[in-house]
């Protein structure tokens, strides 16, 4: 089938892009590739930022507050806003291995298709969770495809990139999730307020935070602002916080050695109690032991 070549001919562009496990920035800013070569039963944690992903080959399941999501090869994922997830590669081999294009989104290129695409209003999103999971389909991955060829060529990817890049979006925006692409960029957008929301959070989730004071950050009621947080992330504002805590804390013990004790007070906890306490409901372990495990096992933190 010519679908099944289609998505067999990006997987040799990435795989050629990517000969070893991990992620590469290519050389148009905002595009990487991704290969894993085996499933993973632990989970790994990150931060999955505001982008288009494609599966070439293999398949992943993520986590993102209650919600689990599954994605395989010839179906793309858009995360519509910066959210801290969970995500396990279910299918991958070292003759076969996961393979994935991201295409992180440009809220203001976003805007300027949108007016162009829909020049009488943009369409209401039925649905705002951050991911969309959905078939790529056929124009979608050519388009990736030939975004990939470029990049051997310098010149013709400083050129013709953005434009293929354009053209990813466009036929985003008139596709089935056009509607939610379109609240990326528009300002005022509940999404727009929340994305902001979310900015603070990245930006200091070391610090105090309360509800009231996000609220009024995007000029938004507390009662709005908590029920549109939680509809869009899948998580309360100071869940979503305390989990950005968590993960940095535990990339913290596990890239620079630090102890329980100073990862808790770097990413804000005043109490190494309370801190123990939370990181232990949150990935099933204490600390020590937790990062001790991860070490035996050679794991790591990764977005992919």
């Amino acid at each position: 089938m010519r679908a099944d070549h289609d998505i067999a001919t990006l997987a040799k562009r990435i795989a050629a892009l990517v000969p070893y496990d991990g992620n590469v920035e290519l050389r148009v800013g905002g595009v990487r590739v991704a290969r894993i070569s085996q499933t993973n039963d632990e989970p790994m944690h990150y931060v999955q930022r505001s982008s288009l992903c494609i599966v070439a080959q293999g398949a992943k399941i993520v986590m993102i507050g209650g919600d689990s999501y599954a994605y395989e090869a010839g179906q793309m994922a858009l995360y519509s806003i910066d959210v801290p997830m969970a995500g396990r590669v279910t299918r991958a081999t070292h003759s076969e291995p996961y393979l994935l294009l991201m295409l992180d989104l440009d809220a203001e290129r976003i805007a300027e298709l949108a007016l162009k695409v829909f020049p009488h209003g943009l369409p209401q999103p039925r649905d705002t969770r951050a991911l969309y999971v959905g078939d790529a389909g056929a124009h979608i991955i050519d388009a990736a495809t030939r975004l990939l060829e470029l990049m051997a060529q310098p010149v013709d990817a400083e050129l013709l990139a953005p434009l293929v890049r354009d053209e990813i979006l466009i036929r985003l925006l008139r596709g089935p999730m056009g509607s939610r692409v379109a609240q990326i960029g528009q300002a005022g957008s509940s999404m727009q307020r929340i994305a902001k929301a979310v900015s603070w959070l990245r930006a200091n989730f070391d610090q105090p935070a309360s509800v009231e004071a996000l609220a009024k950050l995007v000029n938004m009621s507390m009662t709005s602002f908590h029920r549109q947080f939680k509809n869009v992330t899948g998580m309360s504002p100071l869940q979503y916080q305390k989990t950005l805590r968590l993960q940095e804390a535990r990339r913290l013990m596990l890239t620079t050695m630090l102890d329980a004790g100073s990862a808790g007070r770097r990413v804000g906890y005043l109490s190494p109690s309370q801190f123990s306490r939370e990181y232990g409901r949150f990935f099933g372990n204490a600390p020590a032991k937790d990062i001790s495990r991860l070490r035996e096992e050679g794991l790591s933190q990764a977005d992919a």
